[in-house]
């Protein structure tokens, strides 16, 4: 029985998982499995942007709103750290594209923090003012 993959997501995917393990390779929806595979991975570059975006938006609020800090920040700063890092020993390949994860995640973590401060988003800097170690260090904090 074949099922298809744009009718029954779930029941083509235990199919293609039973054929794989049974060695049917010549029976695979490549085509598919190919798409979905490479999903897979983007889902994690986006899951390690996201993190990285939240923990942009706290350190610049911590940076530009001093008078704003509490436990609140503090506290998504540190998870978001340990989200960041956990997502990057899962995934080190991931560290080649970090350049281009850190500059997409700054730049929109620049607009979400003017829309929630009502800092005018020209008041940050274009390109992000601190290195990778520095963002995920536990002891940075901007002053």
């Amino acid at each position: 029985m074949t099922i298809h993959y744009d009718s029954d997501f779930y029941g083509w995917s235990q199919e293609q998982a039973d054929l794989l393990r049974a060695g049917h390779f010549n029976e695979l929806d490549t085509e598919n499995l190919l798409e979905e595979i490479e999903a897979m991975g983007r889902s994690e570059q986006r899951g390690l942007e996201s993190h990285l975006k939240v923990l942009f938006q706290h350190l610049l609020k911590w940076k530009y709103q001093p008078a704003r800090r509490g436990t609140s920040w503090l506290l998504s700063i540190k998870e978001q750290r340990k989200l960041t890092q956990k997502r990057l020993r899962s995934n080190p390949s991931l560290k080649s594209k970090l350049p281009e994860i850190l500059n997409d995640a700054y730049e929109v973590s620049i607009l979400s923090t003017a829309r929630e401060t009502g800092i005018e988003e020209t008041v940050f800097p274009k390109q992000c003012p601190w290195t990778f170690e520095q963002v995920i260090s536990d002891e940075f904090f901007p002053e």
